[in-house]
């Protein structure tokens, strides 16, 4: 009778270790999104607020996807960065199109490409379009210098390192002289590009996506990590400059599932 009893603890166990997991993986990383804060500003005066928004991969409006809208409506950004991979084909402009109206339309946005908007022959000029109806601009190496609570910021999308054709160069041409530059560039790999390309320009921070996290992690082990990734998963690096921020994102890719990757949004102050 106590071995029958200690195998029924021992299965009950198990089975509430896999219950757990597979609620973890399929729902909680993936629905309850985790939200980071940081204050990374010079002065305390004239802040600028920005809110970085990447990895939707977007196939339905649902929810959470609402809610998310809800807090970006009520934090008041000055700025909405979406740093690629938005969506995986052209048919889900829709739904993006659809989370794109629920945020404040007077807030400025500028979004970038990843790689899955290459890889799922997403239609830019349609995608193009769609921003453009909702106060945001596709940056395809491309800059924008615009004034802020009596500040000049200059933001330089950069293309796809993977699926795109990455320019630095290009992305800086014409490029207006400004006490703050932002880069925002889906991969984080092409920083190293970037550090090596960027002369005396002044970077103050690179904003990148496209690593999840690890999206499935075990112990800190990350099976694996998507070209482009480089030495970088998750998080600050400030080691050197410029120093960058990769979002783990909100949705997923190849599986539907998030483990010890939780999805992640950005705000800050600079």
């Amino acid at each position: 009778m106590k071995n029958l009893t200690r195998r029924k603890f021992i299965k009950g166990a198990i089975l509430t270790t896999i219950g757990f997991i597979f609620l973890d993986a399929f729902w909680f990383e993936k629905y309850i999104i985790e939200w980071n804060y940081f204050d990374i500003s010079k002065s305390d005066e004239n802040k600028i607020k920005i809110v970085q928004i990447s990895d939707l991969h977007i196939d339905q409006l649902r929810y959470f996807h609402k809610s998310i809208a809800k807090k970006i409506n009520t934090i008041k950004p000055d700025l909405i960065f979406i740093t690629g991979d938005a969506l995986n084909t052209t048919d889900q402009l829709i739904p993006l199109n659809e989370f794109l109206e629920l945020l404040d339309k007077s807030i400025k946005k500028y979004a970038i490409t990843g790689n899955w908007e290459y890889w799922g022959n997403v239609n830019l000029t349609k995608l193009k379009d769609i921003y453009s109806q909702n106060n945001c601009e596709l940056l395809i190496n491309e800059n924008r210098t615009i004034s802020i609570k009596n500040r000049e910021i200059s933001i330089i999308g950069i293309d796809d390192f993977v699926g795109g054709n990455a320019n630095f160069g290009k992305a800086i041409k014409n490029l207006k002289k400004t006490e703050t530059n932002i880069v925002l560039s889906h991969c984080p790999e092409h920083r190293d590009i970037i550090t090596k390309q960027k002369g005396d320009l002044n970077i103050d921070l690179v904003l990148s996506g496209h690593t999840h996290g690890g999206q499935i992690t075990f112990f800190g082990i990350v099976p694996f990590k998507p070209q482009g990734s480089g030495r970088y998963l998750k998080g600050w690096y400030k080691e050197s400059e410029p120093k960058m921020y990769i979002s783990k994102g909100i949705g997923t890719s190849t599986l539907p599932i998030r483990f010890g990757a939780r999805a992640e949004m950005v705000e800050m102050e600079l």
